[in-house]
């Protein structure tokens, strides 16, 4: 089993745009294994869309792999979506790693598109069907509960045949979305300890669909930061995640703040969990701040923790 370590975004930290592309150049570099864009359509905070990140990402680096964390399917037109996936992935030489979500309750982006976030899961597990069978080059005809389409089809195709479908989340319909639908698992803001028993139960079922998913593909999130728990940053991010309702009462919080050997340890606790892919979101603001995390984490963490 491979230990990659990706590094993700939580909103525009950097001083300038121009800071975004050194920052992709800076972890290609490195040889940091992938990055991640976060999915946020509403908000007053600077975030980019993730699709048009990655578009852009993929004209300015060369090696680097980079997806989504996660992308919301259940917001955006599957066709639309599944061309854009496709798209990227052909012009970077298949260096996509798409993750898709159903996103949670509260976002404030349902009530701003008058969608309805009680059918949120339906649509979204249309949408993937249709998604898969467009990557795969077929002419699809459907007609479903949200979506009707006659003769879809779309060129160019992904370079990877079949392009990753990974799903994020942990409720128990993301579990059996992830044995029923897709080729990996991407944890979100969750407590370390929950990470082990959400592979067993995706594992579990796995065994009622008689599907399989390479050991190699599940992942975690971790947002951190070197430093204090005092640091301003870390009590804001702290606060969101509680009003998300994703801490864990009595647990370990979803976000790591501490010493660089403390987050080797609990990268080692996660991967004996089953884990092996890993989103590291750090928690900085400013250029030179999101530098050094990734400095930091690049010369103490990575080559201690990424095994062959």
């Amino acid at each position: 089993m491979k230990v990659r370590i990706g590094l993700g975004t939580a909103g525009f930290a950097f001083d300038a745009a121009r800071d975004f592309f050194a920052f992709a150049e800076r972890c290609e570099a490195a040889g940091v294994d992938s990055l991640w864009q976060s999915d946020r359509l509403i908000g007053a905070d600077p975030q980019l869309e993730p699709m048009a990140a990655m578009a852009a990402l993929a004209g300015a680096t060369s090696r680097i792999k980079f997806g989504m964390n996660a992308v919301v399917v259940s917001h955006r037109d599957p066709l639309v979506l599944a061309k854009e996936c496709a798209t990227i992935d052909f012009l970077s030489n298949g260096r996509l790693l798409p993750v898709f979500g159903v996103g949670f309750e509260g976002d404030p982006t349902w009530r701003a598109t008058g969608r309805d976030p009680a059918v949120r899961g339906r649509r979204a597990d249309e949408s993937l069907a249709l998604m898969s069978r467009l990557w795969a080059g077929e002419e699809v005809t459907f007609e479903g509960v949200h979506f009707r389409w006659e003769g879809a089809q779309i060129a160019p195709l992904p370079v990877q045949q079949p392009l990753p479908l990974w799903i994020g989340g942990h409720s128990p319909a993301a579990i059996r979305r992830t044995a029923r639908l897709g080729t990996g698992w991407l944890g979100g803001l969750m407590p370390p300890e929950q990470i082990g028993p959400v592979i067993r139960a995706i594992r579990d079922e796995l065994g009622v669909t008689g599907r399989a998913i390479d050991a190699d593909h599940y992942g975690a999130t971790v947002p951190f930061r070197f430093g204090s728990a005092d640091d301003p940053i870390v009590q804001r991010f702290a606060g969101a995640v509680r009003a998300r309702d994703a801490a864990d009462a009595g647990g370990e919080p979803p976000l790591f703040v501490g010493k660089p050997g403390e987050l080797i340890e609990r990268l080692r606790r996660a991967v004996a969990a089953g884990a092996s892919k890993f989103v590291l979101i750090p928690l900085a603001r400013g250029t030179r701040e999101v530098f050094a995390q990734l400095d930091r984490l690049v010369a103490e963490v990575i080559p201690v923790v990424e095994t062959s």
